[in-house]
């Protein structure tokens, strides 16, 4: 099976690029976050078109909305909490049928937090602390086997997630009242499978502000979106990869997705 997750940034908008991404990696199942959209403009003709029968998704107007679209059958997850008491948009689940074997897969695209890393005085950065701990609750009663879990998280908990440790500190998306919650959220039963690929020294992005015009050059990337796996899955992870290069398509997104190939045990 392989897996992409991409915070997209605006599912209409992006369509070509989404055919690009599908038509050069044939990806089995792709995972959308800020598809920006209402259930019933989702454009299902046009996404269909590129071989994902399989949907499941949920979106609102201009803001947040998230997605899985399968080539493999799925039983889309109807139980799932409102996270914070809001019907934001903000996660679906899936159970995916694949050739070896049932895969739970849970797409997540958790709250930005504003500017200010201050729960007193910023209610944005309030809600992301909240949503991160409730999740984190429900998955220690609801201990996941065979799950994938991906999506923009929002949060670059390692050092070498972001082009500077020391400077990024009091910056939301890497301050210690965030990593220390997703660091918790992963103990519930998750494996960082990216860094199963890329150690933990090396540096990792896959968010590039469009405020840096030579973002390349630049460099001051943040790995905001992330895929884990429960430790049955570890055996299975073949190879991953950041498409670095999706941030220079026209019109990207900041983000650029990450490719994850599962493949059964030999």
């Amino acid at each position: 099976m392989r897996l992409v997750t991409w915070n997209i940034n605006s599912l209409r908008l992006r369509m070509p690029l989404l055919e690009k991404l599908t038509t050069s990696l044939l990806p089995d199942v792709v995972c959308l976050q800020e598809t920006k959209v209402t259930d019933e403009l989702f454009p299902l003709d046009a996404v269909r078109a590129l071989g994902f029968e399989h949907l499941h998704y949920k979106g609102m107007k201009s803001y947040n909305g998230v997605a899985i679209l399968s080539r493999l059958p799925l039983s889309p997850a109807t139980n799932t909490p409102t996270w914070y008491g809001k019907e934001d948009c903000r996660h679906v689940a899936a159970t995916v049928h694949a050739p070896e074997g049932d895969v739970t897969l849970h797409d997540f695209y958790v709250p930005a937090g504003g500017d200010e890393p201050d729960p007193d005085t910023n209610p944005k950065f309030a809600h992301k602390l909240a949503f991160v701990e409730e999740v984190t609750q429900w998955f220690t009663h609801n201990k996941p086997t065979r799950t994938v879990l991906v999506g923009d998280l929002n949060i670059a908990p390692l050092e070498h997630d972001v082009w500077s440790h020391k400077q990024l500190l009091k910056i939301v998306s890497h301050t210690p009242p965030e990593t220390e919650r997703l660091t918790h959220w992963q103990q519930t039963g998750f494996v960082d499978a990216m860094r199963h690929f890329v150690p933990p020294t090396d540096k990792l992005y896959t968010w590039w502000s469009y405020r840096n015009k030579d973002w390349r050059k630049s460099n001051r990337g943040r790995r905001l979106d992330h895929v884990w796996v429960t430790p049955d899955l570890v055996p299975q992870l073949a190879s991953m990869s950041v498409l670095e290069d999706a941030r220079d398509w026209p019109s990207p997104s900041d983000h650029v997705p990450v490719v994850m190939d599962i493949h059964p045990s030999p």
